[in-house]
């Protein structure tokens, strides 16, 4: 059995039924990053020896006749800017290398309270903005090694895609789940804004920033955004709602949805190739049942041109205790967003706050006449694998985040889904947005388009 071939699902049925132990599960996962990673290099930190003595302890469990966990026995991997006690938590920085936090963060906890296996922490952009530090060598993309990973959560999305994990964890601040995900071919949530704990997430942007699954399918991402979310205590922001069973909310039909369509959104300065693949899943969507809506988005103009600006300020807001003492550490790309954040305009940041809710408020009528609404993720194909790719001025910068940006301020949640594989051998993806704690609706139309799509993932070796 090629245990990284199966589903996170899969193998959590198997591990619960015995036919698997976690122990086993671990070993051959810890022995493919072992043989592929050198290459590849998703990961900053393998944690070998933790990750063995975890799925002993769970194999334990079960022979005592304890209840398993709905991620029993699921290999995953952290961004490494989730805090994890006693162990280095880098942020993808050199300011950060030696920090080891005294706790773990809540995602964390967690994962690992539902029976997840920590194999190790993956690499991301520096402080999970544009670039990698220069003193890091990026992920590679196992599909093409040179095409872009999508940033920030590079190392989440070429260790799923690569099969040197079941499911890993992004942020998205201004893409950083959805790039990556569209440009390895995987499946990622960024959930409602406060759906999913920041406790002990090192932040980006707090006002913008979300955590969420990167996995192969539906039904796994479905399955660890459930574990995942839910009301925490210590984080102010987090969301005090029911948690519905995320897994059981996949679909075969999709006679009821309503699926919003803005043409002028979704091909005005875009590749054609994007505009197709739009095209290509609202047909397969509505060959299902869905019916097309064409719908109006709100103007998002001024907050994707000023989104630098958001995340500037929050970010120099976090960096507070280390820039601008110890900035000849700092890389330039987070090196000069924070410089933006500490020179910003007086009263823009509030200005955009306004104009954050103005947006919210207009998304919220459009998606009160519709179930979702149908998006690129990506402006073009994707692209090659420079450092600073695409994000190397302003005007490239905005033009890739405007299918992302808005709604890291809107805080309306998105699932990616792959669609196929182009001509370039490369996937294609778009993504569904879907209403405040809308995610179960995004699970149902997803697990739906997926399995009439046939796309069935392809562990790259």
């Amino acid at each position: 059995m090629d245990i990284h071939r199966l589903s996170l699902s899969d193998v959590t049925r198997h591990v619960k039924s015995g036919a698997l132990t976690a122990v086993r599960v671990a070993q051959a996962m810890l022995e493919r990053i072992e043989r592929l990673d050198p290459e590849l290099g998703a990961y900053v930190l393998v944690l070998a020896d933790r990750a063995v003595e975890r799925a002993h302890a769970l194999d334990a469990a079960r022979v005592r006749g304890e209840a398993p966990g709905p991620l029993q026995g699921a290999p995953i991997a952290l961004k490494d800017l989730l805090y994890t006690r006693g162990i280095a938590t880098t942020c993808g920085t050199s300011v950060l290398a030696d920090w080891r936090p005294d706790e773990d963060a809540t995602v964390v906890q967690r994962l690992e309270a539902a029976g997840a296996v920590v194999l190790g922490k993956v690499k991301l952009t520096e402080g999970a903005f544009s670039e990698h530090h220069p003193s890091v060598q990026p992920p590679t993309n196992p599909w093409k090694s040179n095409r872009w990973t999508g940033v920030s959560s590079s190392g989440s999305g070429v260790s799923v895609a690569a099969g040197l994990a079941h499911g890993a964890i992004g942020t998205d601040t201004g893409g950083s789940i959805r790039f990556p995900s569209a440009a390895c071919g995987l499946v990622g949530i960024k959930p409602t804004y406060g759906r999913v704990s920041r406790y002990g997430v090192f932040p980006l942007a707090e006002s913008l920033d979300h955590v969420g699954p990167m996995t192969r399918n539906v039904e796994d991402a479905a399955r660890m955004l459930g574990v995942m979310s839910g009301k925490d205590a210590r984080d102010p922001t987090s969301l005090d709602a029911p948690v519905p069973t995320y897994a059981a909310m996949l679909r075969q039909r999709l006679d009821d949805v309503r699926i919003g369509v803005d043409w002028s959104y979704v091909a005005e300065d875009v590749d054609e190739s994007a505009v197709n693949a739009v095209r290509d899943a609202l047909a397969v969507l509505t060959g299902l049942g869905a019916v097309a809506i064409e719908v109006s988005m709100p103007d998002h103009t001024t907050l994707t041109e000023n989104w630098s600006i958001t995340c500037g300020v929050d970010c120099a807001r976090a960096h507070a205790a280390t820039y601008p003492s110890r900035s000849n550490e700092y890389g330039p790309a987070l090196a000069a967003l924070i410089e933006t954040g500490l020179h910003a305009p007086l009263g823009v940041y509030e200005r955009l706050e306004g104009e954050r809710l103005r947006f919210r408020r207009g998304l919220d009528e459009v998606l009160s006449e519709v179930d979702a609404l149908i998006a690129p993720c990506l402006p073009t194909r994707i692209p090659g694998a420079e450092r600073s790719q695409p994000f190397n001025d302003r005007g490239s910068r905005e033009r890739f985040i405007r299918f992302t940006a808005p709604f890291d301020y809107s805080g309306h949640p998105s699932i990616t889904l792959p669609i196929d594989i182009d001509a370039d051998g490369m996937p294609r993806a778009f993504q569904l947005v879907g209403r405040y704690l809308g995610e179960a609706g995004l699970v149902g139309i997803g697990g739906a388009f997926e399995r009439s799509a046939g796309f069935e993932y392809p562990t790259l070796d």
